[in-house]
């Protein structure tokens, strides 16, 4: 079958938005009618070509959404047809099946075990979870990448715990996510760091109780500020490497942990004083924050959809498929907090 899709055609260049034809089912995947993806900063990078020289041009992009089973290969035992899912880049139980290969006008295009930005997508079992009870397929996009990540940080990777002061640097849809994870864990202060007003205002909404705004002074001095011996935990998730070493930088002696949440551009480098390990603190990295999907996503899903704090603020602009350059430059330059692309939009 056909479907449209939003390719990365050339870094450095806009996605064109094509007609490529969906290639058989091999054992292991599952074909989904995607009703939303995500975006975040991942697709950013490869848009630019932060991450490097990349190889498989022309490919598919996006690795956070959720659709509906149409069809599945054999050995498929998780999902049915009909079954409404989670479509996250983590993986989860269910075969791995690895990449697809479609054809555009004759031409090949590469995907991974989940791509998105595309009305129907060949999927990994792996890559699916079944979209929890009474959650909404928009904002239940949020747990195929920034729920887990930002979450799973804060909870799987800090253990952050009732009373813990934390800051988190970067305050797009995952670092809101890490804010939002702090203020559910009971942490005070939680102190959200970043650049652009609009995100500094949904940290507040998210459970922040104080924002600093890097461009106005010395970080590191507007903490101490608030927590004068040092936050117990912090969360980076910018990937820049020196707001890396402030996130460490900023948390206590003897005690303080921090995690690099954010990917830095290809080719940056990380230095730090020593002297910061022998204080006692703790610079950890996590991968998707550490979760499982069968076992967090649940958890997560039940913490988001509790209303305690607005998350469609998070998911406030939505954007069609036809315009996903925009959205990618909104999220880029820190208009929005997360896009959310409804695929059935005309």
């Amino acid at each position: 079958m056909k479907t449209r899709a939003a390719l990365l055609v050339q870094t450095g260049q806009p996605l064109e938005v094509v007609e490529i034809e969906t290639p058989p089912l091999k054992p292991g995947q599952v074909l989904v009618e995607i009703a939303y993806s995500g975006a975040c900063g991942t697709q950013i990078m490869e848009w630019r070509g932060d991450k490097g020289e990349d190889k498989w041009v022309p490919h598919c992009l996006g690795h956070e959404g959720t659709g509906t089973v149409i069809e599945t290969g054999s050995a498929i035992t998780k999902v049915k047809p009909g079954d409404k899912v989670v479509l996250s880049w983590i993986k989860g139980s269910g075969l791995e099946a690895g990449g697809s290969v479609y054809d555009w006008d004759g031409r090949k295009v590469n995907a991974g075990g989940v791509t998105t930005f595309q009305q129907h997508a060949v999927v990994s079992e792996n890559r699916l979870t079944l979209v929890p009870e009474g959650l909404p397929m928009d904002v239940a996009v949020l747990l195929g990448c920034a729920a887990p990540t930002g979450m799973g940080a804060v909870f799987n990777v800090l253990n952050a715990r009732p009373g813990d002061s934390v800051a988190v640097f970067g305050t797009g849809g995952v670092g809101l996510n890490a804010v939002m994870a702090a203020a559910f864990s009971g942490a005070d202060p939680v102190i959200a760091i970043d650049p652009s007003p609009t995100r500094r205002a949904l940290a507040v909404t998210y459970g922040a109780t104080h924002t600093v705004d890097p461009t106005e002074g010395d970080v590191l001095a507007a903490i101490a500020a608030i927590v004068p011996q040092g936050v117990d935990r912090a969360a980076e998730a910018s990937g820049r490497p020196e707001v890396m070493e402030q996130a460490l930088r900023c948390t206590r002696m003897q005690g303080g942990r921090a995690v690099v949440i954010g990917n830095a551009r290809a080719g940056a480098e990380l230095a730090l004083d020593p002297a910061l390990f022998n204080q006692g603190k703790s610079l950890m990295g996590t991968w998707g924050g550490d979760s499982v999907p069968d076992r967090d996503y649940p958890r997560f899903a039940k913490l988001i959809g509790s209303g305690r704090f607005p998350v469609r603020d998070l998911l406030s602009h939505t954007y069609k498929l036809d315009d996903i350059n925009t959205a990618l430059t909104d999220l880029a330059e820190g208009r929005i907090g997360r896009p959310l692309i409804d695929m059935s939009a005309g």
